[in-house]
């Protein structure tokens, strides 16, 4: 290699299985993607960030991008069915290529394609022609351009995605296959591709043709020595597939040698034409690659990518002045985790349009005019997620009051789609790019870190505390267009003071409880595990589903259900269909549950108890499409109660003073109920409100009873799985699987069900019908859920959406009415000045501690507070128990 050319590298795409790889990385986001003309972008967005990928890691000097001329080649004139078999592309990715050229030219990069040839033939050429030139990388999704690797050729296949790739050189090739590249030709002689429809050699596959160029190593030498091989049903189909043996390995055989009227002089890297390239993503709407490009003010002249932010760092001295006047400002108070229970903050910010300040010192919190302005009920501040702010600044000892704006919360209510914590990729959502992400600032995973120039962490804590300040407005007037601005005041808001004053409080867990459990489960597994191995009649590893399989199926000729790609499936669905086979198999079952419990409730609990032996789980407010809160650190929404070794972990949550007490309040039925209200069904209302177990009416009637002590505990629990599962669109056959019985009995269930309800068969028929008229449902409270897959041509993405449409509005208006009831007890609490408190929320039921003194006050004002939450057209119904522990009170 000349020494002008040290330096420089050859890259070479290919361009057809690349667009594949792009369209389908973000085929579920294909709604996304379009244009301002409805064009489909998504395979152009995903193909941008690839290229931007490669060029930033590969620094190659010269590029090109190889199309496919069309679906003639030569290949299709040496064999018809080439290609043959190979799907339509889809209409949503062809209307995109001709822009991938547009894409190209901006980026300064060489695109060709060559009637009768493939890409591949093109990328194979000019990579010879490289040889002794420059050193050159092919990246592709196709393993048969593995063919071209050489000491002086890289060739890297898409695994995942567009950027997750394999790099084979020979001695990777060798090491991975046993092949050289030549063989690769070899080897797609012998069992042919699927893919591109050429036959190979019947009942070839990978496997053997491995084999047979492990020992012959060509084709050729292969059908030389075919008449000595052994006779066999291989041997047979090698001799009469000889001619298709030697065709596919003609058809595989990349052309090095294609007639190119291009040169690697044509390759050569041109500068990127930044007009051209946002005009490009204006026109395909990239609102977020737009963002980093550098734009041209009126005269012409470059403009920074972000623009400039007055901030100063915050001291002693300009303390004063920043909070001289009464303006509203925004907040912000940083960690570099997720845990704001443990972490401590690494900096903050605040200020106005005018100036903006920023500090890594903890300490000028204390500061008295800063004290008082956090302090002050009369100052309104914007912030970012207020539920995490208000816990930090508690843990600090410096309250804050008046959070009026919550951009988390309110963008959650816009959206619930498109929920992230990261202020950066929140705000680009509302084409908002003067703030970076934490991602780009902190880094991710074991790197991410604090940036180690306080002013680069200083710029990032103020432009965050900047885009909260100028999103507000918009934000406030989506949510008046949207009629949620009342969610948002009444519920949400107000509720995020609440849920973190009970993860402070925490709960207490006695530790000791905690051990005995874990030595008694201990015990118990043994003792399991030891009649296991009697049943099999010799030890094995019972958590090995391979040694597992063995033992069912072979020794013990259990039935065979499913069979997986590593051999016989054990799952539990599988074990539980085998119970009554034999003895062993609800061992195995309960030894699971049991194991479960010890390694991930057990253990996994002792590990996050906190110096004051309490737990303080952090509530996800924001997570859910429902408006479902979820618990996690630990997650204690989750503990298992159908069993009693589940249910017993539950003792060890207690009070946090010797004389007081656990008491529990849970909602009976209250998506039902929802139900009832929203259909409007007379039937299923006047059950409620006569006071009927509505699982006994329903039984009643898919039953043909007409005395409700002729119900059964089994006819009960066929209607209660048939009442929920009619909630959440259930089909004949997910209800037969459910309750154990026939298809057609299940539909005989569901169509008694609507006989009985009607009403509530209309309600879903014109929910699914206004989803689709309107792109979205809501709760009772106007909670929004967005379903852009309601119209999809796709049956299962359509089928899921509609399914959706049934069950939100009837999970999320029982998510809104426990919501109103949270906020309305905290009131009550303190109105009443008890010393009650509220810990928990755990599904539709509420827990707190109190002195034994104030539960008889608890048993009348509790259930009275829930009830009265919000008016529906039946009747909420609150069951309530207490005791020495969680445990004991239910």
């Amino acid at each position: 290699m000349s020494q002008s050319d040290q330096n420089k590298k050859l890259l070479l795409l290919d361009g057809n299985s690349l667009a594949f790889r792009a369209f389908f990385a973000l085929h579920n986001s294909l709604d996304k993607f379009t244009n301002q003309e409805g064009l489909h972008t998504n395979a152009l967005y995903t193909f941008s960030n690839m290229l931007d990928n490669l060029l930033a890691s590969e620094q190659p000097t010269n590029v090109l991008v190889a199309f496919d001329a069309g679906k003639t080649t030569f290949r299709t004139k040496m064999f018809d069915e080439y290609k043959g078999t190979r799907s339509k592309t889809p209409a949503e990715l062809s209307e995109q290529m001709p822009y991938f050229n547009t894409l190209l030219d901006a980026y300064g990069i060489t695109h060709y394609q060559l009637a009768d040839y493939e890409a591949d033939d093109i990328i194979g050429t000019l990579a010879k022609e490289a040889v002794g030139k420059m050193p050159v990388v092919v990246v592709t999704g196709d393993r048969d351009l593995t063919q071209l690797t050489s000491d002086n050729t890289t060739v890297k296949v898409n695994r995942k995605g567009v950027n997750d790739v394999e790099a084979y050189t020979p001695a990777y090739l060798q090491e991975k296959l046993g092949l050289t590249p030549t063989q690769i030709i070899d080897m797609k002689g012998l069992m042919g591709d699927t893919s591109d429809n050429y036959p190979g050699v019947t009942k070839v596959g990978e496997k053997t043709a491995l084999k047979l160029l492990a020992e012959y190593g060509s084709v050729e030498n292969l059908y030389e020595h075919v008449d000595e091989m052994k006779k066999s049903k291989l041997k047979e189909n090698l001799i009469n597939d000889k001619e298709n043996a030697f065709l596919s390995k003609k058809l595989a055989t990349i052309n090095v040698e294609a007639p190119l009227t291009i040169s690697l002089a044509d390759t050569e890297r041109q500068p990127v034409d930044e007009a051209a390239l946002v005009q490009f993503y204006q026109q395909m709407n990239f609102k977020s690659k737009l963002a980093k490009m550098p734009q041209n003010d009126e005269n012409g002249a470059a403009m920074p990518k972000m623009t400039e932010l007055p901030f100063v760092e915050l001291t002693e001295a300009n303390l004063e002045r920043a909070l001289a006047d009464k303006k509203q400002r925004s907040f912000v108070i940083d960690i570099l985790g997720d845990n704001y229970h443990v972490e401590m903050p690494i900096g903050f910010a605040f200020g106005t349009d005018e100036q903006w300040y920023y500090s890594t010192d903890l300490g000028l919190l204390e500061a008295p005019v800063l004290k008082n302005w956090l302090q002050d009920s009369k100052q309104p501040k914007d912030v970012f997620d207020s539920k995490k702010t208000m816990v930090l600044m508690e843990r600090l000892g410096t309250p804050i009051n008046a959070m009026t704006f919550d951009l988390l919360l309110a963008s959650y209510l816009l959206d619930t789609n498109d929920n992230s914590n990261d202020l950066g990729i929140l705000a680009q959502q509302y084409d908002y790019f003067d703030v970076q992400t934490d991602l780009e600032v902190y880094g991710k995973g074991a790197k991410r870190a604090v940036p180690t120039e306080q002013a680069v962490l200083g710029e990032h804590l103020a432009r965050k505390a900047k885009a909260i300040y100028d999103l507000r407005p918009e934000l406030l007037k989506q949510l008046q267009d949207n009629d949620q601005d009342q969610l948002y005041d009444e519920i949400e808001a107000p509720l995020a003071i609440v849920l973190g004053q009970m993860e402070l409080a925490g709960i207490t867990v006695d530790s000791q409880r905690l051990q005995q459990m874990q030595t008694d489960f201990g015990k118990t597994l043994s003792e399991i595990e030891a009649l296991i191995y009697e049943d099999a009649g010799h030890e094995f590893n019972i958590n090995s589903p391979k040694q597992l399989g063995t033992v069912l199926f072979e020794e013990l000729k259990l039935p065979v259900i499913k069979k997986n790609k590593t051999g016989y499936s054990t799952s539990v669905e599988v074990l539980e269909q085998l119970q009554s086979a034999h003895p062993i198999v609800q061992r195995i079952l309960t030894y699971r549950q049991i194991s479960k419990l010890q390694s991930t409730y057990i253990k996994g609990l002792l590990k996050v108890i906190h110096p004051d032996h309490k737990v303080h789980t952090r509530y996800l407010q924001t997570l859910t499409q429902t408006g479902r809160l979820s618990s996690v650190d630990p997650n204690l929404q989750n503990i298992p109660i159908r069993l009693p070794e589940g249910r017993k972990i539950r003792q060890a949550f207690v009070p946090s003073h010797p004389d007081w007490e656990i008491f529990s309040s849970d909602y009976s039925q209250v998506e039902l109920r929802v139900l009832a209200h929203v259909s409007g069904d007379k039937n299923m209302q006047a059950a409620f409100k006569s006071g009927y177990d509505i699982h006994a009416h329903t039984a009643m009637s898919i039953f043909g009873l007409n005395d409700p002590s002729e119900v059964t505990p089994d006819m009960r629990r066929q209607a209660k799985a048939t009442n929920f599962g009619i909630v959440y669109g259930i089909s004949d056959y997910g209800l037969s699987k459910n309750i154990g019985i026939s298809r057609k009995q299940a539909a005989a269930f569901i169509a008694a069900y609507f006989e009985q309800y009607p009403d509530v068969k209309t309600y879903i028929d014109d929910i699914v019908a206004l989803a689709k008229e309107q792109g979205y449902v809501e709760t009772i409270m106007h909670r929004r859920r967005y379903l852009p897959d309601i119209k999809s041509k796709n049956f299962n993405l359509r089928s899921f959406a509609e399914r959706t449409a049934m069950n939100t509005p009837i999970q999320g208006s029982a998510a809104d009415i426990i919501k109103v009831a949270m906020i309305n007890m905290q009131k009550r609490l303190q109105a009443e000045n008890l010393q009650a408190k509220m810990l928990l929320q755990v599904h539709d039921e509420l827990i707190f501690e109190a002195p034994a003194s104030e539960i008889p006050i608890l048993e009348k004002l509790v259930p009275s507070v829930m009830d009265s939450a919000v008016s529906l057209d039946v009747p909420l119904v609150v069951e309530s128990a207490h005791g020495k522990t969680w445990y004991d009170a239910k």
